[in-house]
């Protein structure tokens, strides 16, 4: 892949995220000038659009927040309908290295991957979070993994790159509520190729996670029961995707 201008857009979702979002786009700007940048505004009451429009970022303002799910699928569609050639979701808390996006865009469009996955916990050292976060993304990776046939270690990494082929996809059929492990499922069963690479995730920049506490162990039981339910259901390419296989 050349270091010139790459046709792979980055997604940044962001909800109320104007304390780390200023550092993550200037740092985007400045170690991954090659691609362009799109910030999707799930609906924030904070600064957030207006620090994006600031450093002249394009900006996708949704009226209300949809959650994550939603925001992302908006980046998708947007994706498309530029006519990228990838797109790197790069959440906007900053614990994504941007010096790393490079080497999984290069897996999509030189290799031919349809899905490459940042895994924190295939990079030395190893991930250090909280044991409940930890416990939970082991036994999600492991229902993922089963679902979809492959290894899985970190079913729930929000960092990761795509093909055109998988954008099509999962611009019509991008789970809403928990879509990180269960995209995952949703690809493989498509027979779409999946990749993990080792990334060294870094602390939040500013602002607070949406799961702490006790709310990683409701997450991983509603994700799993989620998980078991979506493996039973039969989610066939869109109509214009199945004519270009044709």
């Amino acid at each position: 892949m050349s270091a010139d201008r790459v046709n792979a857009l980055l997604i940044v979702p962001a909800y109320n995220e104007e304390a780390s979002l200023r550092l993550v786009l200037e740092e985007l700007r400045e170690v991954a000038p090659q691609f362009d940048v799109v910030v999707v505004n799930d609906g924030s009451s904070d600064e957030t659009s207006a620090i994006a429009r600031s450093l002249g970022v394009p900006v996708l303002d949704l009226c209300f927040n949809v959650g994550i799910g939603g925001a992302v699928q908006t980046g998708f569609k947007y994706a498309l309908q530029q006519g990228y050639d990838a797109a790197v979701q790069v959440d906007s808390d900053g614990q994504f290295p941007p010096d790393r996006i490079a080497s999984l865009v290069a897996l999509v469009l030189d290799e031919g991957y349809d899905m490459v996955v940042g895994s924190r916990y295939l990079a030395e050292p190893g991930y250090e979070g909280s044991h409940l976060r930890r416990l939970g993304n082991f036994i999600l990776s492991k229902i993922a993994g089963l679902f979809s046939r492959q290894r899985v270690t970190d079913a729930t990494s929000g960092f990761r790159a795509y093909s055109r082929r998988a954008l099509d996809y999962l611009a019509s059929y991008y789970p809403p509520d928990y879509p990180e492990p269960e995209s995952i499922v949703f690809l493989a069963r498509q027979g779409l190729r999946i990749r993990e690479e080792p990334v060294a995730m870094r602390a939040r920049q500013g602002g607070v996670s949406s799961i702490g506490g006790l709310r990683p162990l409701s997450y991983m039981s509603k994700v799993s029961l989620a998980l078991t339910l979506n493996a039973l259901k039969e989610k066939p390419f869109p109509p214009a995707e199945r004519r270009r296989d044709q």
